[in-house]
């Protein structure tokens, strides 16, 4: 599963090292946050189609059949492992603070919360820090990029999307085996990603393309600058 995402991401990241916006000096900003949107708008046609065909009805029946507890019980345990990258990235950016919060949550959740399936870290006051690798790249002052769709994965900009490959190799799930049992969980992961996103579904209007790529670029600055600006789109993803 990791290595088409790696070859993918990859060739993103090829094509920003050949674009000559990415050749400017520090202090100059993208005047056009998206110069691939043709490419990008055939991508996210072609991922919004596989979308509404296979994971979107999958994503439905989850949330009908799988009761609500389960389903946050399940929530708890995926962000349990996301709090594993949390606490590195938290580190990295010089957070440390924020870091050892994190790591309690993923010791506390992990034995006394049975594997991160019920959230007693955030009952005991030790909030979850969202942080990944686009985000540290981002405290690094590594420039954004442009905006890109990746097949199969959606909105990204170059920085964000090299930032996976590294996000991928801080996910607990990487190392388990066999592969079999970790491309389940990693498929329910996903599953469940996209059942919180049955509730952006209705406030969506408009060019599709251009209303997905708006929020993601928000939502993104959002996270970079720990919550220092509106995010109207943080309510929508609630489980």
């Amino acid at each position: 599963m990791k290595q088409p995402v790696s070859l993918i991401l990859g060739t993103v990241l090829s094509m920003a090292l050949l674009t000559p916006a990415m050749a400017q000096n520090k202090e100059d900003e993208f005047t056009d946050p998206d110069p691939w949107v043709q490419v990008n708008r055939v991508t996210h046609n072609f991922n919004d189609f596989a979308d509404r065909i296979l994971v979107r009805p999958v994503a439905v029946a989850y949330r009908k059949i799988i009761p609500r507890f389960a389903r946050h019980g399940i929530g708890n345990a995926f962000a349990n492992l996301e709090d594993v990258g949390n606490a590195v990235n938290n580190v990295l950016q010089g957070k440390v603070g924020d870091g050892g919060s994190d790591l309690l949550r993923v010791l506390i959740n992990s034995t006394v919360g049975i594997g991160g399936l019920i959230d007693l870290a955030s009952a005991m006051g030790l909030d979850q820090h969202e942080e990944d690798w686009g985000q540290t790249f981002a405290r690094w002052h590594i420039p954004n990029g442009p905006y890109v769709v990746i097949p199969g994965l959606g909105p990204a900009s170059v920085r964000d999307g090299v930032a996976r490959i590294l996000d991928g190799a801080l996910n607990p799930l990487r190392y388990l085996y066999p592969v079999s049992h970790r491309n389940l969980i990693y498929t329910m992961g996903v599953v469940r990603d996209r059942t919180d996103l049955l509730n952006l579904e209705s406030v969506v209007f408009g060019d599709k393309y251009i209303f997905y790529r708006d929020a993601y670029l928000q939502r993104r600055e959002y996270l970079v600058n720990d919550g220092e600006a509106s995010d109207p789109f943080a309510d929508d993803f609630a489980r």
